[in-house]
């Protein structure tokens, strides 16, 4: 077995941390996994990519190009610099709230709508489901759950395809051993939103 999750985010939405609370339920349920990161201007809001590796016999830290399995965006266009790792077989979820640089704000530069990602993402093949998970993670009670709203749809999604990668109760734990305990009830809050939101999408 081999199942490859890319995140892609920019620097402050938690994707380091939504990796190592992926691995770390992976690792509870036996799984060999290897963790490898690309990071950008992360501290500044720069492009961030962590990917997670799954499987006995994967070595390498990065996945090859066209092997992801599942992409989780935490803003839709990061979806679409990771759009190499792609293929038919790829499922992409995303968190629909955007975070355009100040260049495309003061509109030097374009940005691309949540339509135009999904568009361009499908042209490739795979699957793509969104959410609105800045929404939902404000509704939990901090914006900084946004990631765990994100690993609750994906949840739902290894789930609806009976992939037994993650278990709810696993995904709980890591989050209950990664996030600081005065965070801990919003975060848990949120994985619940994020796995009902895109549960009753599928």
């Amino acid at each position: 077995m081999e199942h490859n999750i890319l995140i892609a985010s920019v620097g402050g939405q938690g994707g380091v941390t939504l990796s190592r609370i992926i691995a770390r339920a992976a690792m509870r349920l036996g799984h060999r996994v290897v963790v490898g990161e690309t990071l950008g201007m992360a501290q500044r809001g720069g492009s961030v990519q962590s990917h997670i590796r799954i499987g006995g016999y994967v070595y390498g830290p990065l996945i090859p190009e066209g092997r992801c399995h599942t992409l989780i965006a935490l803003e839709p266009a990061e979806a679409l610099r990771a759009a190499g790792y792609l293929g038919p077989s790829s499922t992409a979820l995303l968190n629909e709230a955007a975070l355009p640089p100040l260049s495309a704000l003061l509109g030097e530069e374009p940005y691309p709508t949540l339509e135009e990602v999904v568009q361009a993402l499908s042209r490739i093949g795979c699957g793509v489901h969104h959410l609105d998970a800045q929404r939902l993670a404000l509704e939990a009670g901090s914006r900084r759950c946004l990631n765990v709203v994100m690993l609750g749809a994906y949840l739902a999604y290894l789930e609806a395809e009976r992939l037994g990668i993650l278990t709810p109760e696993a995904a709980e734990e890591a989050v209950r051993e990664t996030v600081p305990s005065r965070y801990l009830e919003a975060n848990l809050r949120a994985l619940r939103l994020g796995y009902e939101a895109l549960r009753g999408t599928l």
